[in-house]
């Protein structure tokens, strides 16, 4: 493995952790809401959640090349603040990233969330827990598998990421060249051997990942994936 290839990876795993927190971070909330609401706009939020595992990564990828560009409305918002265009950039990866992994941390979360029930937090509240403590010590520690999945699954789900990054990040070795990208550059140069010992590392990656996960939901008896269109009918 060359030090370029080293250097590929360790952005690989940083783009893949960074967007990994941010996700719990913003998918906590967002899946406790879909968990527990009877707004009408539950159904909305949740397919557009839910879009990213149906549209073309390309389609999304070009959408948010023109919002992050310097045109897009984001793009001269950022340019303003004299950030600039965050486009072929390690920041600009993330926020794909988090847009495009959103549904592998809500859906785990929101199934976990679902499984909770009313009892254990109205046993809570007459204890005299507010609403954020009976979240943070009834349904957090309940919902561990969830958060375990959530977490696994996004990471996981980053690492492998190619049409989203490409538009967005492009290819710049040491800034946005993940290792997908890198694959297909291997193959292109016909460096079979480098996209060889490339795929077979994500290969039993992923297939440790799935271990993981399955062996998490039979441990706990609770399923990690879930429909959020039909959730809570």
């Amino acid at each position: 493995m060359t030090p370029e290839n080293y250097s590929t990876a360790l952005l690989t795993l940083q783009l893949a952790a960074a967007t990994s927190v941010i996700l719990l971070l913003l998918g906590t909330p967002l899946a406790w809401w879909l968990a527990r609401t009877h707004s009408v706009w539950r159904r909305p939020v949740a397919a557009l959640i839910a879009l990213p595992l149906v549209l073309p990564p390309t389609v999304l990828g070009f959408y948010l090349l023109i919002a992050l560009g310097p045109q897009g409305w984001v793009g001269q918002l950022t340019q303003f603040l004299g950030i600039g265009t965050l486009t072929f950039s390690f920041t600009g990866l993330v926020i794909a990233s988090v847009i495009y992994s959103l549904p592998f941390t809500v859906q785990p979360l929101h199934g976990a969330f679902s499984q909770v029930g009313r009892r254990p937090l109205d046993v809570a509240a007459t204890l005299g827990a507010s609403p954020l403590q009976q979240f943070l010590w009834v349904v957090v520690p309940l919902s561990r598998s969830g958060f375990i999945t959530a977490g696994l699954l996004t990471f996981a789900h980053t690492v492998g990421e190619f049409g989203v990054v490409l538009m967005i990040g492009g290819n710049i070795t040491g800034e946005t060249r993940v290792l997908s990208i890198a694959i297909y550059d291997h193959v292109e140069a016909m460096q079979y051997s480098d996209a060889h010992w490339l795929s077979a590392s994500l290969l039993l990656f992923s297939f440790a990942i799935l271990l993981l996960v399955n062996s998490t939901g039979r441990r706990n008896k609770q399923p990690h994936e879930i429909n959020l269109v039909t959730a809570n009918e």
